[in-house]
């Protein structure tokens, strides 16, 4: 099952537990799942509420433990001295650890010594816990999340004034693409950053799948300008599924382009090694006049749109170019997978095509036969026609 993160409000704890408890995850289940941790008494009620029109769960924590702060260590013994499966135990530490990691860098300690406050309470811990419990109990195999929105101006903690966001929420949030808001609110806070971080393969745009069921959780907080909470959406990923009976399916990829005219040629070869390093799907080099009918060359890229950014960068960092054109496109492609194929070689690597029709066609790696041609001494050809007659046979 795969989870969509829309954090377009941000994210917190317990944005994140009422959006599972809204997907269908029993709050009598849950509560019962949590007083296995060792903590002392705590209430979990869920409650509903409208941000903007949307019905939203929010949760409510409270409890008659004093302790508004612990370390990482007292934290690990409280999770792993607990009776919860090993997989929710190491998520749970995970997620913590992410937090822990961020603190020691900005008090300039080591991890194990952190001491927790805002997020050392029972409601981070239940939040945490409650949020690992909730997914294995939904069978969410994989997340997906959006960008992460921050907002702007100052929060109150037990060290005073901070800065939005907090030091350790973008310590967290580091090489996680994000963006300004504008919203004089903490949007983002460090559960909900170390959550997202712990969990999400990627940062981008709902991908395709058949959405099964959505739930909203809400924040504490009732923004005025958009509505305060965060939307998972959890269906069925459209991954390598035929979309068309003729044999070939459809994706939807970037495309980014520019145009140059003023830069030394000698800098394109190292720029297309640099592109297909960074993740580019295919590159190339388009002849185009340009203003005052100057002869000049267009930069076009293929890519996933998760790693258009670090593509932007390298186009914008390695070229005279002062911007980017980008677009999404779909494509159709034929079926494909790697092979192994027994030639006289030894066992060499090659891509297997199903055409439409059904008809199977194979394509050698040249890297693979420019190797195999250069230490037999052997013209290229005659490696392709062996490796092709292998294959048939």
């Amino acid at each position: 099952m795969l989870a969509y993160f829309d954090c377009f409000s941000g994210i917190s704890g317990d944005m994140t537990l009422g959006a599972l408890i809204d997907l269908g995850v029993p709050v009598q289940w849950l509560k019962e799942s949590l007083k296995s941790v060792p903590i002392s008494d705590f209430e979990l009620s869920i409650t509903s509420v409208s941000r903007h029109g949307i019905q939203a769960k929010r949760v409510h924590i409270t409890s008659e433990d004093n302790t508004a702060s612990r370390d990482f260590a007292t934290i690990k013994s409280l999770i792993n001295n607990s009776p919860l499966s090993l997989d929710i135990k190491q998520r749970s530490l995970e997620i913590f650890d992410k937090i822990a990691d961020a603190e020691a860098v900005i008090h300039g300690c080591p991890k194990e010594h952190v001491h927790f406050h805002e997020v050392g309470g029972v409601d981070s811990i239940i939040d945490i816990v409650g949020t690992s419990l909730c997914l294995d109990y939904l069978g969410i195999e994989k997340i997906i999340s959006s960008k992460i929105p921050l907002g702007k101006g100052f929060v109150s903690s037990q060290h005073g004034k901070l800065p939005i966001p907090a030091p350790a929420t973008i310590g967290i949030l580091k090489d996680v693409p994000v963006y300004g808001s504008g919203i004089p609110q903490e949007l983002v806070t460090p559960t909900g950053a170390a959550i997202i971080v712990t969990l999400a393969k990627s940062y981008e745009a709902i991908p395709e799948m058949i959405v099964k069921k959505t739930g909203y959780g809400a924040g504490k907080r009732d923004l005025d300008t958009i509505p305060n909470v965060l939307r998972i959406i959890v269906g069925n990923e459209i991954k390598g599924k035929f979309q068309h009976t003729s044999g070939y399916k459809t994706d939807t990829i970037m495309v980014l382009e520019t145009c140059i005219d003023d830069m030394n040629p000698e800098i394109f070869g190292f720029l297309m090694d640099r592109l297909f390093k960074e993740g580019a799907l295919d590159v190339y080099w388009v002849p185009v006049f340009m203003k005052k009918n100057r002869p000049g060359t267009m930069v076009q890229v293929l890519c996933r749109e998760n790693d258009s950014e670090i593509l932007i960068d390298c186009i914008l960092s390695e070229t005279s170019a002062l911007g980017i054109r980008y677009y999404h496109v779909k494509r159709s492609i034929l079926a494909r997978e790697y092979v192994i194929v027994k030639t006289a070689y030894g066992e060499i690597q090659v891509k297997r095509v199903i055409e439409p029709g059904g008809n199977v066609r194979i394509i050698p790696e040249y890297e693979v036969c420019k190797k195999i041609a250069q230490d037999n001494n052997i013209p290229l050809r005659i490696v392709y026609e062996t490796i092709m007659k292998s294959f048939s046979e």
